[in-house]
């Protein structure tokens, strides 16, 4: 018999707490095994049947529910997890690779504007310089896995460049060696999906999304790109060496 996984009470939205304990029922069971129905598993977890059919949905879309009308809801193998050391700096599209796991690019939006504060900052540009900006969604499957923008300044990357774009600026300027690359300074934090990336990840507002915001240097100093990815959870496992300190 199952332990019960009841939501407890705390300061997150109630579809955020019901996904995370539908999530946790969910791992505790094997794949090809059946859920309870929804009145029971309702109750178990203590909402409504309405927030939990908007909970069971999300892990619909993840690949990882089944659902057999007149049947059952059955639970399917977990996804692959793409899986990295964070000494190199490496795309999406090259681990996912590695792993024989084939993604895709939707929503491509690359449009050149006027640069602004934060872009001046983060580029060290001088007023009234201009960017291009690159947003787009990766696809493991029919899973949407990650949101990823890069904003670079006006000339690095041309429109018609855009045109056989694959998903990854990292890629296309490694692929190219102009301008030589150097090194990324990363930061590394968690972040509650807002309204815009709830809908392009398919996941409910105040998610909580692995986000990593990025410099791209060249070889001559200069910062080429400013990126910010908001990675979905269960579907990337990130580690790192680290020295003991004496």
């Amino acid at each position: 018999m199952k332990t019960k996984i009841k939501i407890t009470q705390d300061a997150r939205p109630l579809y955020t707490r019901a996904e995370e304990a539908l999530g946790k029922w969910i791992n505790s069971l094997e794949a090809g095994e059946r859920l309870p129905t929804e009145p029971e598993l309702a109750k178990d977890l203590g909402i409504s049947r309405a927030t939990l059919r908007e909970a069971m949905r999300l892990y619909e879309e993840r690949g990882r529910l089944i659902r057999r009308p007149g049947v059952g809801t059955f639970i399917s193998a977990p996804p692959p997890v793409i899986e990295s050391g964070l000494e190199v700096l490496e795309s999406i599209d090259t681990l996912a690779h590695r792993l024989g796991l084939r993604t895709r690019m939707m929503d491509l939006s690359a449009q050149e504007r006027a640069a602004n504060e934060g872009d001046k900052v983060a580029l060290g540009l001088a007023a009234g310089a201009s960017v291009m900006e690159i947003s787009r969604v990766i696809y493991a499957g029919d899973s949407p896995i990650a949101f990823l923008t890069d904003v670079l300044p006006s000339g690095i990357v041309a429109q018609d460049e855009l045109e056989d774009f694959s998903g990854s600026v990292l890629d296309m300027l490694i692929k190219r060696n102009d301008p030589h690359l150097a090194h990324s300074h990363t930061s590394i934090t968690s972040e509650s999906a807002d309204g815009i990336l709830a809908r392009h990840l398919s996941v409910q507002r105040g998610t909580p999304l692995l986000h990593f915001e990025a410099t791209l240097y060249a070889q001559d100093g200069r910062a080429i790109d400013h990126s910010h990815s908001y990675f979905v959870p269960g579907y990337f496992k990130f580690h790192v060496v680290r020295k003991v300190g004496k």
